[in-house]
């Protein structure tokens, strides 16, 4: 993977980005999804937000070899504080890390004002996708698209969302995704058999250790029965 030729899970990131983007894509790994985006004349301006001096400094040099250092601000930060107000976000992607950590980013964004809630937030976890839904919908996101895909084995869910002056969505529709719900592809049935099967085995454990957890075998218990309906 390179500045010319994304990864499947990148590429389709990049695809949700609106036409002529203000972009802050925090924790840019080598500054590639901004420069492809820009080489692509896909965005009109970014922010590459690395919070490591390394991938800082190759995320610098990437951008500088394709002379865009003009149009990309590489800056070493912690999660969205790389945005200053003069950029005139429009539009953030975080990619590839857990879900939980994705939220405490735009959480920790929202607390110290670099969040506006006017952006459109553009988000690849690689767990932890429901802890990640929950916060869209207590922080005023709603929810207009989401992409399930696999790559070298492993399964990815993209969300797309934007401010709303409403939301609800059912504990259901924050496991499984409120719009993949809708549409359930072949990967999505195979994530979800998989689903089966670990928390089978996270069942059977719980129910042979000395102190049995009635709460949460009732929880594992219940998101089996919604995964089986799901895919049934």
């Amino acid at each position: 993977m390179n500045e010319q030729v994304l990864s499947l899970r990148l590429m389709k990131v990049g695809e949700k980005v609106p036409q002529d983007a203000r972009l802050a894509d925090i924790g840019s790994d080598h500054a590639y999804l901004p420069t492809f985006l820009m080489l692509n004349k896909k965005i009109s301006y970014a922010v590459a937000g690395e919070v490591v001096k390394g991938p800082y400094e190759s995320a610098k040099r990437q951008v500088a070899k394709n002379l865009l250092s003009e149009k990309i601000m590489v800056r070493l930060a912690n999660g969205l504080a790389a945005i200053q107000e003069e950029d005139q976000i429009d539009t953030i992607t975080i990619a590839g890390m857990g879900g939980a950590l994705i939220r405490q980013i735009l959480e920790s964004g929202r607390e110290q004002g670099q969040l506006k809630k006017t952006e459109t937030l553009i988000l690849q976890p690689n767990i932890g996708e429901r802890t990640l839904r929950e916060w869209l919908v207590l922080n005023g996101y709603g929810i207009v698209e989401e992409e399930i895909l696999e790559e070298n084995d492993k399964i990815y869910e993209i969300i797309v969302a934007e401010p709303v002056d409403s939301v609800h969505y059912s504990e259901k529709e924050l496991l499984f995704g409120p719009v993949l719900l809708q549409n359930k592809t072949e990967t999505f049935i195979k994530k979800w058999q998989r689903e089966v099967k670990a928390k089978e085995r996270v069942l059977g454990d719980l129910q042979k250790a000395q102190v049995v957890p009635q709460e949460k075998i009732k929880e594992v218990e219940e998101q089996l029965a919604w995964i089986k309906e799901v895919l049934a």
